[in-house]
């Protein structure tokens, strides 16, 4: 009789070498695989929990930054009414999918391009800003800053590409039942545009998007969106390195500790969101108007840092950030402590070999 289709069995190897199960040898692969993309599968599975975890504080945010609210609970409570608990997290698969995305592809840009610049003022300056930062005891430096930022906002600006049409379309998820409740009096507003918005999914309202306004209609707000991520990711990144740093060696112990890790994660996000807060709200007030009306009609806010309506959610968007960043960071160092510790067993490669 012919043999069953075991994975299981051995791999025919050469005399005096132990024969290799495919089940060792695919574990092997398996972990190989693992480290070598580590920091990609650390920032995948975290961005997954941290972004289920904080879904409902950005609904809020985004709702507070788009009409206006007498306070955070009064939101809640508005939004409870009139959607229910499925209303806070309205739109969540889309950036499961898309924020995990986007995330895993910016740590890999930064992490690449902050090898780049390290190699790039070390050739030019003969110190290196990787070895700075992670000497123990030393204090940030111009360097330092300069490499995470540049760093940060190269990942920032490339990233938005991808970024800018799940965001649109988010965003439309959020705030689809306010804009067919609040534009009743917008004279801008047209009102079969905004009611087809309507309790869409993401393929739906991509398409509603490149109907009326074409394909650059996904893109709408790119300009805002780009220079909002190429600020923030900047100043996100140089926030986290150097609190990183300064905390653990506050303490004398290694810039991964987990007290580190979650203090800079939190305070990353508290710091880039005050910073380019004002940029995010002109973005989430386009992107609602280009959802309320025809592209030519279409009004564009300016970018007013001392115009309090410009920091309406802004409390709620910090709250959500430092949970977020906190949770991931967390998670992210763990999970690339844990692969690093992978060890993987090179003599069924060299079995399988022979």
């Amino acid at each position: 009789m012919p043999e069953p289709n075991d994975d299981r069995r051995a791999i025919p190897q050469q005399r005096g070498i132990l024969p290799i199960s495919r089940a060792v040898l695919m574990s092997e692969q398996a972990k190989r695989w693992t480290k070598r993309y580590r920091t990609e599968v650390a920032a995948s599975s975290s961005s997954l929990l941290s972004t289920l975890v904080a879904y409902p504080l950005d609904s809020v945010k985004t709702r507070m930054q788009a009409y206006k609210f007498q306070s955070f609970t009064d939101c809640v409570r508005y939004t409870y009414k009139t959607e229910g608990v499925h209303g806070f997290w309205r739109g969540v698969w889309s950036p499961l999918a898309s924020i995990t995305l986007v995330r895993t592809v910016s740590f890999s840009i930064y992490q690449k391009s902050k090898h780049t610049y390290d190699d790039w003022i070390h050739k030019a300056t003969g110190s290196s800003p990787l070895v700075i930062a992670n000497t123990k005891g030393a204090l940030p430096t111009l360097s330092t800053v300069t490499c995470f930022g540049a760093a940060g906002a190269t990942a920032g600006a490339v990233i938005t590409a991808i970024a800018c049409p799940f965001e649109l379309t988010k965003l439309s998820a959020q705030i689809s039942v306010l804009i067919a409740e609040r534009t009743k009096s917008d004279s801008t507003a047209d009102e079969t545009l905004r009611r087809s918005y309507n309790n869409l999914g993401t393929f739906r309202t991509a398409q509603n998007l490149v109907r009326h306004r074409g394909f650059k209609g996904l893109y709408s707000g790119f300009h805002l969106h780009m220079l909002r991520d190429t600020i923030g990711t900047g100043i996100y990144f140089i926030t986290y390195e150097s609190a990183k740093q300064l905390l653990a060696n506050a303490r004398g112990n290694s810039p991964t500790t987990p007290l580190a890790v979650v203090v800079a994660g939190g305070l990353c996000g508290l710091v880039s969101w005050a910073c380019i807060y004002p940029i995010d709200s002109a973005k989430s007030i386009y992107q609602r108007n280009c959802l309320t009306s025809h592209k030519d009609r279409t009004k564009k806010p300016k970018i007013q840092f001392f115009n309090p309506r410009m920091y309406r959610g802004l409390s709620v968007s910090m709250s959500r950030s430092c949970v977020v960043n906190a949770i991931f960071f967390s998670a992210f160092e763990f999970t690339k402590k844990r692969i690093n510790r992978l060890e993987v067993d090179e003599n069924p490669f060299r079995a399988a070999s022979t």
